[in-house]
């Protein structure tokens, strides 16, 4: 109540946006024609007249920034942009070659940015942003330069439009944001409490509420896949008295349905701020999302939530690159960094008061490198304390080298037998893997090169890493960046729909399907498991855990014979083809990365926190950890905790 009634004191408000404003104009010469500073979420807009002044003193827009402590963004005043029609003249002028079409030029007038679609951004920024800054200072309207991958991608494009036609809308809140970040800091007696609302002690809705005198702030708000019961489906805010009103700030750390799965759920019960993550991260979370209202629409359950409120989480984002150190709150800063675990994951670091304490977070993290990703950062400024998964922390995965040419024999020998291969597959991360390794051999003749056909959501997941190279490997990066990109191998074949299934399976010439869902539990790959069971030449391999009670846990496990529903009826499927299941291409750290990681961290935590993990995997790191504390760096007296959902520990009082 308190607080509530001190954020209405608009006076108090202001003070401190009234000093950021004088600073700005203190420190910025007449000549750059300033009109007007507003505070948008964590930026600070400055619009000008002059704009080329701006871009021709870049280094005094920097040292703003450093003595205001603030992120700066410069657009120009709209009386000073040229007519849209125009702009658009000169700007395909100025970036010939570099635009496929002028429907890749869009304006967004409330704004001031016109975002240009190009298969080679790099262009706009080489020889110190030379045509970015053209096009700037020529047109008045600030390039946003934005990726146009070589897949197509109906959710990039869908999500864009979608955003620019609600840009007023987000303006208004961008404005709500910033004048909550913008403020003095209240309550000088700071305190930092976490409690555990998910994925502590078990694997699943994964959340955390970090709390201070100043702020409320959700670290991941997911659902539990395994459970139909709304008190272990969803994270319990409910029982510790929050509502989603309450709360300042969410930090999704990547797109995982059981890391960010009920967001929506907090737009459709009245939260209306901010919610922070990776552009590729909020990409995937859009996607996984509504795949998740068509699947159980056609299951005939239901959600907590609608497509609407998927929406509105989309408006409320605002997204964050790696190592750019973000104002969440009056006393929170916010850095994301590589977590190595799927495209845009992050581990966050949260810096909390002036020096006061430090979590980080490291959500699903990956310490080694894979074909697809770097390994995850483990470079911090300071770390209190470090809340780590530890879902493999009781066993130890299997060489990804060897489970990359076990796959390869796999299949090799299957083809050569006249065979099919199917692949049931996790649409983000797993299938990419797999693809990039089947691409591979084939370059290098390893493999033959028969057709690889691909459905479900997994080429649109694709689509969206071709959209973000310099998010992958170095390695994978450069290809890409060579215009050897192997998610573009000939072999490869998008199917859209399901009548050429029966097609594929009953063709006489070998092939190999990638089709979600990875553990048989809908998806097409159960229609071409039930087409091709009964075959013995085809093989069935699975290159993800198989969760109990699914149908790929029961084929997984031996069963001859399966029971699927087909319409209004049950099929009897009897299972001849060969099954194996590889299990090396976890994108989860087993327990020796995990101690790696804990040995190689750059800067030690006073307190460890471990969380995502069954009991007996979270117990057994728990153990060896405090036996190696010598070996791994640490402080001999670390603190050293395995909390349940809904306990909650004080880390500064």
């Amino acid at each position: 109540m308190i607080r509530g009634m001190i954020r209405r004191d608009i006076r108090f408000i202001d003070d401190i946006r009234e000093n950021i404003r004088s600073e700005i104009f203190k420190r910025l010469p007449p000549e750059a024609q300033v009109t007007k500073i507003e505070f948008e979420g964590p930026e600070v807009v400055v619009y000008v007249r002059n704009v080329s002044f701006i871009v021709e003193n870049e280094e005094s827009i920097r040292s703003l920034a450093k003595a205001i402590k603030k992120r700066v963004v410069v657009r120009v005043d709209e009386s000073e942009r040229a007519r849209e029609s125009e702009a658009k003249k000169i700007i395909l002028s100025k970036a010939k070659g570099l635009i496929e079409s002028d429907s890749d030029i869009i304006f967004d007038e409330v704004v001031g940015e016109v975002v240009i679609k190009t298969p080679n951004p790099q262009a706009f920024i080489e020889n110190n942003r030379k045509l970015f800054k053209e096009i700037f200072v020529e047109t008045g309207w600030r390039p946003r330069i934005v990726r146009k991958p070589p897949l197509k991608s109906l959710i990039l494009e869908s999500e864009l439009n979608y955003v620019i036609r609600q840009s007023a809308e987000r303006l208004e809140f961008l404005r709500a944001v910033g004048e909550r970040i913008h403020r003095e800091v209240i309550f000088k007696d700071n305190y930092v409490r976490i409690t555990a609302l998910g994925g502590f002690m078990e694997v699943g809705r994964s959340a955390i509420l970090v709390e201070t005198a100043e702020s409320k702030i959700l670290l991941d708000f997911g659902l539990n896949p395994g459970t139909n019961l709304l008190k272990s489906f969803a994270p319990r805010l409910d029982a510790i008295g929050v509502k989603p009103e309450d709360i300042d700030a969410v930090v999704v750390t990547h797109a995982h349905l059981d890391h960010v799965g009920l967001l929506p759920y907090l737009f459709k019960y009245g939260y209306k701020g901010p919610v922070y993550m990776t552009q590729a991260t909020r990409d995937l979370m859009i996607l996984l999302e509504k795949d998740l209202i068509e699947l159980t629409k056609r299951e005939g359950r239901s959600l907590p939530f609608e497509s609407r409120h998927v929406q509105e989480a989309l408006i409320h984002t605002i997204t964050l690159r790696y190592g750019e150190v973000t104002d969440i709150a009056p006393d929170v800063r916010l850095t994301l960094y590589n977590a190595g675990h799927i495209l845009g994951s992050a581990i966050a670091h949260l810096h909390i008061g002036n020096g006061l304490h430090n979590i980080v977070y490291t959500g699903d993290f990956k310490y080694d490198k894979t074909k697809l990703l770097d390994k995850a950062n483990n470079k911090f400024p300071r770390v209190d304390t470090l809340i780590i998964e530890g879902t493999y922390g009781s066993s130890e995965q299997p060489d990804r080298e060897k489970s990359a040419e076990e796959l390869k024999n796999i299949i090799k020998r299957t083809l050569e037998r006249q065979g099919k291969v199917l692949i049931p597959s996790l649409a983000v991360g797993r299938s990419q893997e797999v693809l990039l390794i089947i691409a591979d051999a084939m370059r290098a003749g390893e493999l033959p090169e028969v057709p690889v056909y691909i459905e479900g959501m997994i080429n649109e997941v694709t689509a969206i890493h071709t959209a973000y190279p310099e998010l992958l490997s170095k390695e994978l990066r450069d290809r890409i960046y060579n215009s050897e990109n192997p998610f573009l191998h000939p072999a490869f074949e998008v199917v859209s729909g399901g009548v050429a299934r029966s097609e594929i399976v009953e063709s006489k010439d070998p092939c190999i399907i990638l089709a979600t869902s990875g553990m048989l539990n809908g998806g097409p790959a159960v229609e071409y498991f039930r087409l091709m069971a009964e075959n013995p030449n085809n093989t069935l391999i699975f290159v993800n855990y198989q969760v109990e009670g699914t149908l790929g846990r029961k084929v997984r496990d031996g069963a001859k014979e399966v029971h699927i529903l087909v319409g209004d009826k049950i099929d009897v499927i009897k299972v001849a083809m060969e099954v194996h299941a590889i299990e090396g291409f976890s994108g989860h750290s087993d327990r020796k990365q995990i101690l790696k990681y804990l040995a190689e961290l750059e800067t030690k935590p006073k307190r460890i926190i471990l969380n995502h993990g069954e009991p007996a995997a979270l117990e057994s790191l728990k153990t060896t950890i405090l036996k190696k504390t010598k070996e791994l760096g640490l402080n001999p007296n670390i603190e050293l905790y395995a909390p349940r959902v809904l306990d909650s520990l004080a880390l500064v009082i």
